[in-house]
Order: structure tokens, then sequence, then C-alpha cells
């Protein structure tokens, strides 16, 4: 299984990590037999499983369930379990509380969004001995701030903004930073001014390492097909073929066949 440590290691040694956000055990346990490097667990689930339109409707029991189910799938993987909307904002006691039941559910260190205003936090759960992700970029919890789905530090200021929150980050004790839907110069820029590693979701191929979610990459999600998306095969034009020949093959008696009975 992957450690923090090998993190930094691959970024010395300039080997790419690899990172799918997955939500539950049957696709957990299918993943835990590939070469990927590690698993997410995001608050994205609110959208992809619950069909919630945004991320601001996953709830910590939500990521708590989610995140039980895929660490008993993927038991050779290391974990990260998103921290939901506003789980980490509140009270110490009560953010403390939110982390463990992300950490006792089966995560091997949480990821949570923005730099500003959490670093303090972060630094608090590093020397207590939880790893953190930090994100920067298109922070989707931060979606009516921002005014929607947007590129961010697209101008110079904003870029310079953007690393300064890394540096933060990284300062705070962040073991590694997903840049999300930022321009590849500004990805390229961070990653190599970072001691870090920096995992990207539309920010370019000079980041230390990529991150797709599962039901994207496989194309099952057909409503949903933003830029930074490459679908690796067309799941769900396999998955109706199958369900039509099922139904096909109960219409016309062939299955059940004799080898199918008791």
């Amino acid at each position: 299984m992957m450690t923090v440590c090998d993190f930094q290691a691959k970024k010395a040694s300039g080997e790419k990590i690899t990172m799918i956000t997955c939500y539950d055990f049957t696709s957990a346990a299918i993943l835990n037999k590939t070469s990927i490097d590690c698993i997410l667990v995001g608050d994205s689930l609110a959208m992809t499983m619950h069909g919630f339109s945004d991320t601001i409707s996953a709830t910590m029991d939500m990521m708590a369930l989610h995140t039980a189910a895929v660490s008993r799938g993927a038991k050779d993987k290391f974990i990260i379990g998103d921290m939901p909307f506003l789980s980490f904002r509140s009270s110490l006691n009560e953010n403390i509380a939110a982390v463990r039941a992300l950490m006792q559910a089966g995560a091997h260190a949480v990821k949570l969004e923005g730099a500003n205003g959490n670093t303090e936090f972060i630094s608090h759960l590093v020397h207590s001995g939880v790893p953190v992700m930090g994100h920067i970029g298109l922070t989707p919890q931060f979606l009516n701030q921002l005014g929607g789905y947007k590129v961010q530090g697209k101008t110079e200021e904003s870029a310079k903004r953007l690393l300064e929150e890394a540096i933060a980050l990284e300062e705070a004790g962040c073991f590694s930073l997903v840049l999300e839907c930022v321009p590849a110069a500004v990805a390229t820029r961070i990653t190599q001014q970072l001691k870090i590693t920096t995992i990207g979701i539309g920010a370019g191929a000079e980041t230390d390492g990529q991150v797709l979610v599962f039901q994207d990459l496989l194309g099952l999600n057909t409503s949903f097909s933003p830029k930074f998306v490459r679908k690796f095969m067309d799941g769900a034009a396999l998955v109706t073929q199958a369900v039509e020949g099922y139904a096909q093959s109960v219409k016309t008696k062939e299955f059940p066949s004799h080898e199918h009975c008791y």
C-alpha cells in the first residue's frame, strides 16, 4: 500500500501519481486489483451517487458511510476522505469529531478545500497524526462565492494568490495538494515551487499526478462532460447494451437456460 512518504518519493523520482475518485464497495474492489496509487472518496458523491446538483449537499454521514464502503473494498490502497461543506469550519471539537469519523471509517488521510482560515486547523491535525491533502483552484464547496464552475488563476493577480495559498498549505503541513481547473502554466509553476506533490484535475500534465472520477473515466456519466475529462471507454453504451441483452433474453426465454437452473 502507498503511504504518505511515497507521495514525496514519487515527486523526487518524477514518477506520476494516479488517483481515482471512488464511492462504493464494488468499484473499490475492482480498483484494488489495479495499479492505481490511491483513492479519493470525494464529496462529489452527493452528485454522482445521490443525484444532488452540487457538492454542498454532501453530509458527514454520507462521507463516513461511503468511506467505510470503499475501505472494505480497497484494503490495499491509500484512501483519502473528503471533508464536506462546513464540516471543518465549526468549533475545534466539532471539526475534530468530523475528522475522527472519516479516519475511523477507514480513511488514511483527509482532504479539505481552501487555504484561508484553514491553515491553523490543518497544522493542528498534522500534529495530531492526521495526514491532510489540500485543495485549491476551483473549489466546488465555494461554488456560490466563485459564481459558478469557473477556471481559477487566469489573471496574474489570481495566479499569484493561488501560489500563495499553495505555499501556505505546504507550510501548514499538507502532504499533497489538489489543483483543480487552473491554467496549465500556473499549475506547472506551483508544482515546481512546492516540495509537496500536486494532483491535477483540469490543471495540465505537469502536476505530480492526476485524479479523475471513476464514473467519468468509464464514460458512465452522460450528463457531465467538462473539458478536463477523458472517457477511456463508453461505459454508458456498454451497460445499456448489456441490460437490453438481458431484457431480450428474458422475453425470448433464452435466459435462464438449463445451466442457470437448479
